[in-house]
Order: C-alpha cells, then sequence, then structure tokens
C-alpha cells in the first residue's frame, strides 16, 4: 500500500476545530463532508465540549473519541496546532491534515514552528499534509476535506483527471475550469508548505491510482529533484500522461550569470528541460492543461503517431490548422493516390488533398461527411485525423445519425483517433465523447492540445534513466586558470590543443616557435573570465615579433582594464583551422543536480539564445536528441554548401562533459567550453572555465 493512502482514502476523519456555523471555515469543511455524503465515520473535535456539531456528537479533545481515528484534519488557530498534532499522533492517526496557515510562509519563528510539527510526525511516522493546505476531495470516495468555497458553487463530476498542486488558489481555479466544462474529476489535493508531503510524491500516488488516467500538476518550487523525477518517470511508465505548470520563472542568481552556461541555463529552462525527459508537457495555461487533459480523457491515449490528415468544409480554417501543425512539429502527409480517386469518386468537386476540402457539395452527397471521413482514416497512416464541421453539432436531431456513423468509424479504424472542430450543443458533445471522439468549438485550441499530446507520445521513446550510485573520484584541484581547466577537461576525454603559460614575450615567442605559426595568444588569469570582453585575445599570429608584440599588448590591455586581476602572464596556442563554433557547458542546479547545455557558440551566445539542455547523465541517443534540438546544428550539416563537419565528435564531447560533470557533482558547479570548435574531421576546445562550489 502507498504510504500516501491514508492521506487520499481514510476511513475514518477527525476534525479538529469543527464548527457548528456551516459557513467558518471549520463549519465549512464539516459541511462539506456531510453535504458530499461521506461514507466514512466524522468525529468534530472542539474544545468548547459541546454535545453536538452539525448533527454529529462531538468531543472536547480527539482523545476523548472512542473509535480509532485514520486521519485528523486540524482548522485551529496557529497557536493550538502543535497541541492538537501532538494529540492526533498519541490517538494513533496516520494522517495529518494542517489547513491552518501562520507557519513557515510567515518567515523564521513560523518555520520553527513547522519544523517542530514536521519532527513530532517523522518521529511518529504519521504523515502530515500542510501547513496552510487547502485539504483534499477524493470525488471516488466523497471525501471532501476542504473548506474551498467553491464548493458552495460546483459539485465535482467524477471522473479521471486527478490534480496535485502547492497552491490551493490554483486548486480551486483549477477545480471550478474543470468542473464548468463538464471534466471528470477523480482526486484534488493542494500540499500548501509542503513540510512533508509535497507534488512529486502525490504525482507518485496518482501513477499507481487506477481511477486517475490524466495527472495535473502545478508547482512553485521543488525542494527533491530527483523524487519529482522519479515521480513524473513513474508516470509515464504507467501510460498517464502528466501536465504539469511550473509558475516563477526565476534565474539561479548573480553567481550563476558570471558564466555563459550559468546565464543561459536558468532554473525556469532547467524544469522545461527534465519536464520533458521525463515524459511530462508543461502547458502555458490552466485552460491549455484542461484541453489537454481533456483531449487524452476521452481519446484514452496519447496520439499513435505524429502525421495527421485534417478535412475541412472551409479553405481558411484548414490552412489555419495546417499552420499550427507545422509549429507543433506535426506531419501532414500528402493523401494517397487511392485516397485522392476515393475522394474524387465521392465529391468530385472538392479538393483532394491534406487538408481535404469537401466543399458545400457535400451536403448533397448521402451520407457525405462520415464517408469523406472515413476515406482519410481508410488512406494513408494518419495516426489522427481532424474533421471541421462548422456548426454541425448545434442540431442534435439532425446531427444524431452522423454520430452514429462517426461511432462506427471510430470502432472500424480503432488504431487511428478522430477529434471534432464544430459548435456543439451539449447533448451532441457527450454522446461524441462516449465514442472516444473529442469536440473542440476552437481550431487552434485543438490542434494545440492534439500537438502536446503527440510531444509527450515521442518523449516516451527516450526518457531519461536514472543515474547509478557512481564510485568516488579524486578531488580536482586547483581550476582556476583556463589551462588547468583545459587540462582537467583532457584527463576526461575532451580534445584540446596543445598550451603553454609564459611569463615573457621571450618565452611566449620560443613557444609559438615550437608548436608552429600561426598562433593564439591570450591573456591568462583566473580573474578574467570572459577575455574578449578586454581585447584579451589576439589571433593569427605569424612569427616571433608578432608574438613578442601581443604579449605587451596582452599585459598592458589586462592592467588597464582589470587592475585588481592577478596575472598569471599569456597563453600561447595554435591557431586552429576553420570551424563551426559551438558551445558545452555544465550547470550544476541546485534541485536537479547536473544539467549539460548544448548550442551556438562564441561571444554572442546570450545574444541568440540558440542552445538546449538536458539532464546528466547523457547516452548516445540523448546526447545526440540534444544536438538536434538547437537550430544552428545545421550549420554541422553542410548549411548552402559549407563544408559537413564531425557531428559524431559533439556528441561524443557531450558524453564525456556529462559524465565529468557526474564524477564530480559535489565539487563543480559549472563548466564552460566556448567555444567548442567543430571541424571536418574531430572538434577541439579553444577555452574553458571551470567553477567550483563555493
Amino acid at each position: 500500500m502507498h504510504s500516501l493512502e491514508s492521506v487520499f482514502v481514510p476511513q475514518s476523519v477527525a476534525v479538529i476545530g469543527a464548527s457548528s456555523d456551516p459557513d467558518r471555515i471549520g463549519g465549512r469543511l464539516l459541511r462539506f463532508l456531510l453535504e458530499a455524503k461521506f461514507e466514512g465515520r466524522i468525529y468534530p473535535v472542539n474544545k468548547s465540549g459541546v454535545a453536538e456539531i452539525q448533527g454529529l456528537p462531538a468531543w472536547a479533545s480527539v482523545l476523548d473519541v472512542p473509535d480509532s481515528i485514520d486521519q485528523a484534519v486540524i482548522v485551529v488557530p496557529v497557536a493550538g496546532v502543535e497541541t492538537a498534532v501532538r494529540e492526533s499522533i498519541a490517538k494513533g492517526v496516520q494522517c495529518v491534515v494542517v489547513l491552518t496557515s501562520g507557519f513557515a510562509e510567515l518567515g523564521p519563528e513560523g518555520r520553527a514552528q513547522q519544523d517542530r510539527l514536521t519532527a513530532m510526525c517523522r518521529e511518529a511516522g504519521v504523515r502530515m499534509l500542510g501547513p496552510n493546505s487547502l485539504g483534499l476531495l477524493n470525488v471516488d470516495t466523497r471525501y471532501f476535506a476542504t473548506f474551498s468555497t467553491v464548493l458552495y458553487g460546483l459539485q465535482p463530476r467524477s471522473g479521471t483527471i486527478s490534480l496535485a498542486t502547492q497552491s490551493g488558489a490554483f486548486g480551486s481555479c483549477a477545480y471550478g475550469m474543470a468542473t464548468l466544462r463538464g471534466l471528470g474529476l477523480s482526486k484534488i489535493i493542494a500540499t500548501g508548505n509542503e513540510a512533508d508531503i509535497d507534488v512529486a510524491e502525490c504525482i507518485d500516488y496518482l501513477a499507481e491510482d487506477p481511477q486517475t488516467h490524466v495527472i495535473c500538476a502545478a508547482l512553485e518550487s521543488c525542494r527533491d529533484g530527483q523524487r519529482l523525477r522519479a515521480a513524473l518517470l513513474k508516470a509515464a511508465a504507467a501510460g498517464k500522461p502528466v501536465l504539469v505548470m511550473k509558475v516563477g520563472r526565476t534565474e539561479l542568481g548573480a553567481a550563476a550569470a558570471s558564466t555563459h552556461t550559468g546565464s543561459l541555463a536558468g532554473n525556469d529552462a532547467v524544469f522545461d528541460a527534465v519536464f520533458s525527459e521525463c515524459g511530462a508537457y508543461r502547458p502555458q495555461s490552466i485552460e491549455e492543461m484542461l484541453d489537454i487533459a481533456y483531449y487524452c480523457t476521452v481519446t484514452g491515449r496519447l496520439p499513435p503517431n505524429d502525421a495527421l490528415g485534417i478535412i475541412t468544409g472551409s479553405g481558411g480554417i484548414g490552412v489555419l490548422m495546417a499552420d499550427h501543425a507545422g509549429d507543433l512539429g506535426l506531419h501532414m502527409p500528402a493523401l494517397p493516390a487511392a485516397g485522392v480517386a476515393a475522394a474524387q469518386a465521392l465529391l468530385p468537386f472538392a479538393v483532394a488533398a491534406n487538408p481535404l476540402d469537401m466543399t458545400a457539395q457535400v451536403t448533397s452527397v448521402p451520407d457525405g461527411v462520415p464517408s469523406t471521413i472515413e476515406v482519410m482514416l481508410a488512406h494513408g497512416d494518419y495516426g489522427t485525423v481532424f474533421a471541421y464541421l462548422a456548426h454541425s453539432g448545434l442540431a442534435p436531431a439532425r446531427f444524431a445519425a452522423t454520430a452514429d456513423r462517426l461511432g462506427q468509424l471510430r470502432l472500424k479504424y480503432p488504431h487511428k483517433d478522430l477529434v471534432l472542430v464544430m459548435l456543439s450543443a451539449p447533448e451532441s458533445t457527450e454522446k461524441l465523447e462516449a465514442l472516444g471522439i473529442p469536440v473542440f468549438a476552437d481550431p487552434s485550441r485543438a490542434m494545440l492540445a492534439m500537438g502536446a499530446a503527440a510531444r509527450m507520445a515521442r518523449q516516451r521513446r527516450t526518457l531519461y534513466a536514472l543515474p547509478q550510485q557512481r564510485p568516488a573520484v579524486p578531488p580536482l584541484g586547483d581550476v582556476s586558470t583556463e589551462q588547468s581547466a583545459k587540462q582537467v577537461l583532457s584527463a576526461a576525454g575532451l580534445p584540446v590543443l596543445p598550451e603553454q603559460v609564459c611569463q615573457t614575450a621571450h618565452d611566449a615567442a620560443q613557444a609559438a616557435c615550437r608548436m608552429g605559426f600561426p598562433v593564439v595568444a591570450k591573456i591568462a588569469s583566473p580573474d578574467i573570465l570572459h577575455k574578449t570582453e578586454i581585447g584579451g585575445v589576439l589571433l593569427r599570429l605569424q612569427d616571433e615579433a608578432a608574438v613578442r608584440a601581443a604579449f605587451d599588448t596582452l599585459m598592458d590591455r589586462a592592467r588597464t582594464h582589470a587592475p585588481q586581476a592577478r596575472l598569471d602572464g599569456v597563453l600561447i596556442t595554435p591557431m586552429a583551422q576553420s570551424g563551426v563554433e559551438t558551445i558545452l557547458g555544465v550547470q550544476n542546479d541546485p534541485t536537479f543536480g547536473p544539467m549539460i547545455l548544448y548550442g551556438a557558440g562564441g561571444t554572442a551566445v546570450e545574444l541568440y539564445r540558440d542552445v538546449a539542455l538536458a539532464s546528466a547523465p547523457l547516452t548516445l541517443a540523448r546526447a545526440q536528441a540534444l544536438v538536434d534540438r538547437v537550430r544552428s546544428t545545421a550549420l554541422l550539416r553542410g548549411w548552402r554548401g559549407t563544408p559537413v563537419c564531425d557531428e559524431a565528435a559533439v556528441v561524443d564531447a557531450l558524453c564525456r562533459l556529462s559524465d565529468f560533470a557526474m564524477d564530480h557533482a559535489n565539487q563543480v558547479q559549472s563548466v564552460d567550453i566556448n567555444p567548442l570548435l567543430v571541424r571536418t574531421q574531430g572538434a577541439v576546445c579553444l577555452d574553458a572555465v571551470i567553477t567550483l562550489q563555493a
């Protein structure tokens, strides 16, 4: 049995702080339990000692209740919460739900009080929801342990969508919107301050819950990245779509922004990457989240493939939907020749293509709409067929025969999905939904929902694998300079050029002669990360005189622009041949650990922001997928006649960097390799910065 079973499915509950006034918070919660006809035992508790509350026998203390109690819901003022929790534990409850606010959200004193509650519960093996929680609902068992006023006007309809959220206000809003749309719900929980139970653990529970088919979630923060990853992967393995809204688009802070990778791998981008590689989707609004949940619950699955067929009676709507398909990475293969012939035989004036424009003549053909839809279902590998039927569903009596035929087609082609876009009366919509056919009024929302579902299906093919324990490795030592950073990376298998740090112009010239001209000269300092910003890099030096002059120039520029910087001298290295500049990086995220960055490199990396992130460790397949997500990868593949570069060398370098990041996860904060120059054969790190954790 899952550890949260006592949270979601209690058989008995004590309401500590229950009130006879059904509009006070304690009375409202009791009222909702009674109105929902919760079949378990309910014990109102109020220290006033009244004999009865809202028609139920009442008790002055939970310790006075003669029967066993599974769960205690606490709604007393903050000063009495600690006593209520202590007495509940003494009574032998399995779970406490603390709805009272005034804890960690108010500051250090509240945090200390919350920590005491957490310690008490953990010592006793009792689970705690909250504090500062809006409670939970289990629609299947009619357990409505919440004081949310949304229940005054809306009663949830039983269904297969569940919601876990930190914010009670978010939960109430989503619940209300879902109910007004007629969506069926199974479980709703608001975790509040998450002193014990968090959203990740709720997702883990819902992944096992047989009544839940689609999981919606909302996060403000996450304290255990591995637990969230594991929960999302568990849901994906169970075939359950997870839709996670993450609010708060924060960055990692000024320290992280001191490196290219840190400024690009912001906290919000990391969440995006983690959700994607764990099979979840991140909607941008509650409306979008509910659209996708509706799509998945009605079809009962994710799309069979990315191929899309569109049937329309309006050229404009068909083009609009085709535009969305392109934006969403969906494919619209041409209608096969056999399909074209079948469409033209049925509708001689139709535009027999994809989109297939039925034109107005379809109304003069008996059974014209279903027959046209069957043409596209029968011909071509379209996993999903969209049919725009204008306002057909507004006349249920006239539309009934068409709906029946569409239901027959759904059964005849069980491996394909059919989606209708039309204005529809509730009677028509409900009939189609019962047949597994979603109905949308807005073609754009329909396409976005399907596109999100298709993306989740694609993500399941390359899911992240939780890392195994790695053997300990020796500490890195000093990596404060470019040369020392490159030496460490070279030992990890990344390609670097020969180089030497020189303290005099004479030594620099001698080093250049040994390496062969042309060479590059760079200022060497542990305090100057971005050398180009002070003119600290000079290229294509062709002889000894040029190297001597470059040495003096670089030292002068460093003293002028960074007078406090420690100067180790000038680094001399061979001038690399031409290639494509890319950036490889590591950012050790405080929640999710090492994240690997890849993208277009060079001095304008922050300007173009053509980068992608993935969690370490990388496999070859995930490294290749990371490279594929970056637009400028086209430059490696012979863009407009340019030479084809060694993409395999990039993938190899990413995997080696990923292994390095995992081996030193407790020591390294970030790594910048910018640029990694990718050539027709091989690649080479031309600059590197490693930042250690404080």
